[in-house]
């Protein structure tokens, strides 16, 4: 469809009818003291290679690019394929967004179905949507899912769930009368399961805990969910590095009834913090009760293969008190490249870059542990992240590093209490044993 821009005559009769005498009217409500009066600050017309320059000269003072990075904690630095980029980027891929019309976007509804599928083959469970911003907004609305379920007002949340998840958690309950109580971790790193047997009362309607937690370590979920079921509660999972779920049991087969996470890792790229995509899984009994949107496969009438949406609890398609979540938006650019990656690496090779994120941060460990002074703060078994404990406080240790150009970890101690000399250290497959020894070789002369 052609822009065409309105005629000044066009202006003039869209003013009269809503009865005012110029464009400038219009924005009396904004005061005049803050009000632009001349003209922007703005250079020339440039030409295309100007702009690249241009553009090009800007993003050079991003130093993110020039750090050794080992941050991880959520947003985790993982290789994309050409691929994803190459055919997300195709013009009929790019463009289509929220399918109002559902029915007549087939395209955009079958990337949603794969998605979907994909998710529920990766935690085992029945049904899976498409619309979750992140992570974050996923932990947010499994809690309040399994409220629904459950109608009891007792949240039990792990504190070794991602803080930033637990601050939504808050946002989300803050006025709706629930009462989010945090379950302590022990000496693995692990949910404190004495404090957990404690916490559960007739009013308990989920445990919401993450696997690998915040500080890396993987939690026996089977022991979770059976304990959570034993007192009539359902257990929700959140998993922020979903390439774990390459190697290790799918959640759905641990007994977990909602899983939910950061999808990040499938494809997108850091970005500064997004735009990122979140996932959730749950079982088929609580469909009614899932946020967001489902896309379903059937028939049409001529018998060839289609997709609809099957399902969307959303408040824009039902009346608002009915809805289940204010979700807008169903990511489906995000989607498709996980979607992209997943079909890419395929089963066995999401297994062996799993094994690769596995056995690197090992051998990471292992040199780390070498060096005087440093060891590890909890013992539970872990996948590609894990904790390390300092002789002096991190953020000390950690402006040497920068100084050497090297991002040695996540500081824990601005959000758990007694941490202060930890550290949380992330690898994945893009360290080569070049920077993981540069990294060791760094960290031992800023002990010295």
């Amino acid at each position: 469809m052609s822009y065409i821009p309105i005629s000044d005559q066009d202006k003039k009769e869209m003013l009269a009818a809503i009865g005012v005498k110029s464009i400038e009217e219009l924005f009396n409500c904004i005061p005049e003291s803050i009000r632009l009066k001349g003209l922007l600050n703005l250079p020339g017309s440039l030409s295309e290679a100007e702009i690249l320059g241009y553009f090009k000269e800007k993003g050079n003072k991003n130093s993110y690019n020039r750090y050794l990075s080992f941050l991880g904690g959520g947003a985790y630095d993982h290789y994309i394929p050409t691929v994803v980029d190459y055919l997300s980027s195709r013009g009929e891929f790019i463009s289509p967004y929220t399918p109002y019309q559902p029915e007549v976007s087939q395209g955009t509804l079958q990337t949603i179905f794969e998605f979907q599928t994909l998710i529920c083959q990766l935690t085992d469970l029945d049904i899976a949507n498409a619309s979750l911003y992140d992570g974050a907004t996923g932990a947010a609305e499994a809690v309040l899912m399994a409220q629904r379920i459950k109608n009891k007002k007792r949240l039990l949340v792990a504190s070794n769930l991602n803080p930033q998840y637990r601050q939504v958690i808050y946002t989300y309950t803050k006025n709706l009368g629930l009462e989010v109580v945090e379950i302590p971790y022990d000496e693995m790193g692990r949910v404190d399961l004495k404090g957990l047997e404690s916490a559960f009362n007739p009013e308990t309607s989920v445990l919401l805990c993450q696997s690998p937690n915040f500080f890396g370590v993987i939690e026996d979920l089977k022991t979770l969910a059976d304990l959570s079921h034993r007192h009539e509660a359902l257990l929700a999972v959140v998993i922020s590095e979903p390439i774990s779920l390459g190697l290790l049991e799918a959640p759905g087969k641990l007994g977990a009834d909602i899983v939910t996470g950061e999808a990040q890792s499938f494809g997108l790229p850091l970005s500064f913090g997004g735009p990122y995509l979140g996932f959730m899984a749950s079982q088929k009994e609580f469909v009614r009760q899932l946020p967001g949107r489902i896309a379903g496969e059937t028939i049409d009438v001529e018998g060839r293969r289609g997709f609809v949406l099957t399902l969307s609890t959303r408040e824009q398609h039902i009346r608002r008190e009915k809805a289940t979540s204010n979700i807008c938006t169903n990511q489906a650019h995000c989607a498709l490249r996980a979607t992209i990656y997943l079909e890419t690496l395929g089963r066995q090779g999401l297994r062996k870059l799993a094994w690769l994120n596995l056995q690197k941060a090992a051998y990471a460990l292992e040199q780390l542990l070498a060096i005087p002074g440093v060891s590890r703060k909890f013992s539970g078994p872990v996948f590609n992240e894990f904790v390390l404990e300092f002789p002096e406080p991190w953020k000390n240790l950690s402006q040497k590093l920068e100084d050497k150009g090297i991002l040695g970890g996540l500081a824990l101690g601005n959000d758990y209490r007694g941490l202060d000399n930890c550290a949380l250290i992330t690898v994945t497959e893009k360290h080569t044993r070049e920077n993981i020894e540069a990294y060791g070789q760094a960290l031992r002369e800023v002990l010295k």
